[in-house]
């Protein structure tokens, strides 16, 4: 996590407060997540060199750049983002940190994550849902890994190689909510 400054990814006026452990308002009524929950985020991923990776709820892009400085250049990492705002603000901030094989792009209101794109080797999502959302375990490719909030507990969803999902709880948390 040293390796992509959370405060690149933050607001002016709230760069004082990027070394703390704390969601952080971003605008638009988004957060940038707490330090210590994406790192147990990223854990729970298990993301590796050379994956395709989505990532659900970018917000400004730190999430997606993490993560790509995770997959490195011959990885793949796609985050989708709902405000329009927020994905303007994270491709200027991930156009900052020079990693071609990562990107932001507008959610398409009504739908969950890229399908046209699928199946991806990890899908992160940093949005909190009521229940679990088999449109984005059907994006999932067999052997991946999907880690999502839902209903307060993070939750961590691995396809096995015949498809079929294995589902496990890992703690409570708060998030805003996902919006299709």
């Amino acid at each position: 996590m040293r390796a992509v400054p959370r405060e690149h990814f933050l607001p002016p006026e709230q760069h004082r407060s990027a070394d703390l452990d704390q969601a952080l308002e971003v605008g638009h009524g988004q957060t940038c997540s707490q330090p210590s929950t994406v790192a147990d985020m990223l854990q729970l991923l298990d993301v590796q060199p050379s994956m395709r990776v989505l990532d659900v709820g970018s917000g400004t892009g730190w999430t997606t750049a993490l993560l790509g400085h995770l997959v490195g250049p011959d990885g793949c990492v796609i985050g989708c983002e709902i405000v329009p705002e927020l994905v303007e603000r994270g491709r200027d901030n991930l156009a900052g940190e020079d990693m071609r094989w990562t990107r932001i792009e507008a959610a398409e209101h009504g739908t969950l994550g890229r399908p046209e794109n699928a199946p991806y080797d990890r899908i992160l999502v940093s949005a909190m849902s009521d229940s679990l959302p088999y449109e984005l375990v059907e994006q999932v490719a067999p052997g991946g890994i999907l880690v999502i909030p839902v209903a307060g507990s993070m939750t961590r969803v691995v396809v096995d190689p015949a498809g079929v999902p294995r589902i496990s709880r890992h703690g409570t948390y708060r998030f805003v909510p996902l919006i299709r």
